[in-house]
């Protein structure tokens, strides 16, 4: 049995759209574990004084609609009134012991895959940089601001199951896996890294990006809890000829339900990539590699040589 939680506050405009977000966020972790989700409870705080209950009831709904996607039930929780809205799940799942997938066994040899677009934390912080939306809700839900449909295309990846990804780890010789949220790809990969003993080597031009998202964070759009991410991995990194400080920068960027980082040995690593696109992940693709532990934990390049 795998269990995890996790909740946050709104991270788009939209309720229901809060809902599916949250609600895939939290099921990452067990997907990430290789995991098969069932049952989850369902945690709120809500400002009942200040948003009308019909919000509440869009979040829970969202919410509700991503978990059954997820073939699992909501079967309760706990709610309490609160100066601010909050919204997530703890979520139980259940895999053979055997099939259980870690972040603590990558192996020098592997590679290492990304299956959703880096950029989510920029996009966002953009999407939310003025113009509150309607005087009801504006102090919690604000008003998309992007010019284009950059926004509805982090929402679409953001509210985006890793069910797909997870179920094509079976069969195939993956050694961990874990997913990629607030700190970051390079956060993340620095754990599953130092926990196996080995260096993460990343490659900037093979890492897939949302459209926007360079463009963004060249104009320094970026939340502080990137910027937080980029001064605590640039010292750990060991940084290669022709890597900007932009690069860096997205590679540390906070994603909300970002996608799965998963060391898999060389010789299935085609196999896995073609899986997750087949299974709904269109953007998973071979972004790194493992070798035998150097200086640093974590190593960026611009190109893969």
């Amino acid at each position: 049995m795998v269990q995890t939680v996790d909740f946050f506050t709104p991270v788009v405009d939209d309720p229901w759209i809060f809902g599916q977000i949250a609600a895939a966020n939290a099921l990452s972790d067990v997907y990430a574990m290789g995991a098969r989700p069932v049952l989850a409870l369902a945690l709120a705080a809500f400002p009942t004084g200040e948003l009308p209950t019909e919000v509440l009831e869009a979040i829970l709904r969202g919410g509700a609609e991503k978990v059954a996607e997820a073939g699992a039930v909501i079967g309760g929780g706990h709610s309490i009134d609160h100066d601010i809205p909050l919204y997530g799940l703890c979520v139980t799942g259940l895999a053979a012991e055997s099939a259980i997938v870690t972040n603590a066994r990558s192996r020098t040899g592997d590679v290492l895959v990304l299956t959703k677009p880096l950029g989510v934390g920029v996009t966002i912080s953009a999407g939310r940089a003025d113009a509150l939306g309607a005087a009801s809700v504006s102090r919690f839900f604000r008003r998309p601001v992007l010019a284009d449909d950059g926004l509805d295309e982090a929402v679409a990846v953001m509210s985006a199951l890793n069910r797909g990804p997870a179920e094509a780890m079976k069969g195939l010789d993956v050694h961990a896996a874990t997913d990629v949220t607030g700190y970051g790809l390079l956060g993340h990969a620095y754990e599953m890294m130092d926990a196996s003993g080995v260096t993460g080597e990343f490659f900037v031009e093979e890492v897939p990006l949302l459209s926007r998202a360079r463009d963004l964070a060249a104009r320094g759009i970026a939340p502080e809890g990137s910027r937080v991410n980029l001064r605590n991995m640039r010292p750990r990194t060991e940084v290669g000829e022709g890597v900007t400080d932009e690069d860096l920068l997205l590679l540390c960027d906070a994603q909300t339900s970002g996608g799965l980082l998963v060391s898999v040995a060389a010789s299935d690593a085609p196999s896995y990539v073609e899986r997750c696109r087949a299974a709904g992940a269109p953007s998973a693709r071979v972004v790194g590699r493992v070798v035998d532990a150097g200086k640093s934990r974590l190593r960026v390049s611009a190109k893969n040589s």
